[in-house]
Formats: structure tokens, C-alpha cells, sequence
């Protein structure tokens, strides 16, 4: 078991103003140092997802004991600044980045890209006019996991009975069924977000901490200490408990 508290936020989907307060909460919590595993889905929808990948970005060069992961909306959003591509196969639907329903364009909005434009070329030239390389950069820097201890913290999830390095990269961002429908247990707890709930919800075998930023939701951070995961809210630490007999 880990021995020093490791944090974790949920999918942040451009809500600077609820990352900051997820931040404070784990500074109260467990100091400035306190090492927090940040889990994708920085971007699209919210209204600020420039300042969120500013502060990220900005701490992690400070030196932050910050790991921040890449989640399929990170992903849409660096393919579409490298190559204007819009269209990825495993989106619901077949939607597109810009598209109201996944946010892409609230993210460019963000940066002050004129959203109107409608050819996705001349949106692609628009956003880089607009857009940091630094953060274009810093996209592309996320890891797809990271393993500490006895926990596998990804964006989505894995797929079951898979070793780690015989994964396939897409589903680190993009698994859905085959991971959450899996009720034995894991190599590792595997902590992940992706998959929008109304609260965060440990499996026994996972650990759910997308609460729906995405859908004007709260963000969730959340604890691992002791073999426990615990909730952090304005009075501090709440219990997570397994909704099964499974324990990780």
C-alpha cells in the first residue's frame, strides 16, 4: 500500500474556476506538495479551457508534483491544431471536434478564434493564430497513464486481461464497455474518469471520479491514502466506499 496521499481530479472540461477550488481543496488537504494525478479531459465545453491548460501548464513547469494525463478531448484538440482533423472514429455518433456536443468550439472561443468560420481548414490556420505553441506543446508532452504503487490512473480505462505494454494507446482515451462492464479485479485499482456520472463511484475493481464537468457538473478531487478513497469537500475528507465486496 502507498504510504503519502496521492490526489486525483476528474475530468476538468475548461471549468478554471472549479480546478482552482478542486486545487485548494487538495492544498488544504495535503500542503502545496501534495502530488495530484490530474486525469484528462482539460478541454471543450467549459468556457475557459485556455486558462486551464495555462495553469497546468504553468505548474508543471514550476515544478508542481503534478502529473496531468491525456484524455480524447486533449487528443481531438492537439490532431485538430497538427492537421485540421475534425472526425476521429470512436466519437459517439460520429461527431466532430467542433461540433456543440463534443465543444471544440467553446475551446477556441477561449483563445479569442473567430468560431464562426466554417471550412475546418481555415479554422485550423485561425486557432494557430491564437493558440500558444507552448500549449500545443504541452499537449503533446501528456502521458496516457501513470502507474504508482498499486494504482493505474488513465483517462478512460484498459482493456481487461491486456498487459500494460500490449495496450492499445486509442483505448487509454477511449474505452468505454468492455472496461466499465469488467468486474474483476485489476493488476491495480485503476482510477480513471472519461465516462460521465453523477458522482464519483468506486467499483472495487475502479475508481470513477468523472462527476460531469462536462454537462455543468462538479468537478470531484479525491484522496488515496491507507488502502481508502475519499471525497474532498468544503469539510474536508468523505468516505468512497466500494459499491461491491471487491477491494483493491
Amino acid at each position: 500500500m502507498n504510504t503519502a496521499p496521492i490526489y486525483a481530479i476528474g475530468d476538468i472540461h475548461g471549468h478554471l474556476d472549479q480546478l482552482d477550488h478542486a486545487l485548494a481543496l487538495i492544498e488544504q488537504d495535503g500542503g502545496v506538495d501534495a502530488r495530484v494525478i490530474f486525469l484528462g479531459d482539460l478541454v471543450d465545453r467549459g468556457p475557459d479551457s485556455c486558462g486551464v491548460i495555462e495553469r497546468l501548464e504553468t505548474g508543471i513547469y514550476e515544478g508542481r508534483n503534478w502529473v496531468v494525463l491525456k484524455g480524447n478531448h486533449d487528443a481531438m484538440f492537439q490532431a485538430f491544431l497538427e492537421n485540421g482533423e475534425v472526425f476521429h472514429p470512436r466519437t459517439r455518433l460520429g461527431r466532430s471536434f467542433v461540433d456543440d456536443n463534443i465543444g471544440g468550439r467553446a475551446t477556441l472561443r477561449s483563445y479569442g478564434v473567430d468560431v464562426s468560420i466554417e471550412d475546418p481548414q481555415d479554422l485550423k490556420v485561425a486557432a494557430l493564430e491564437h493558440v500558444p505553441y507552448r500549449h500545443l506543446s504541452f499537449l503533446r508532452s501528456l502521458p496516457r497513464y501513470h502507474q504508482q504503487d498499486e494504482m493505474l490512473f488513465v483517462h478512460a480505462g484498459i482493456r481487461p486481461g491486456i498487459a500494460l505494454e500490449l495496450q492499445d494507446p486509442e483505448d487509454f482515451c477511449w474505452i468505454r464497455q468492455e472496461f466499465l462492464d469488467h468486474t474483476a479485479p485489476h493488476p491495480w485499482l485503476v482510477v480513471h474518469g472519461h465516462t460521465a456520472i453523477l458522482r464519483a463511484e468506486h467499483c472495487g475493481n475502479r475508481v470513477n471520479l468523472d462527476s460531469g464537468a462536462g454537462f455543468d457538473r462538479p468537478i470531484t478531487a479525491a484522496v488515496f491514502e491507507g488502502g481508502r478513497v475519499f471525497e474532498l469537500g468544503p469539510f474536508g475528507r468523505q468516505p468512497l466506499e466500494p459499491l461491491t465486496d471487491s477491494m483493491w
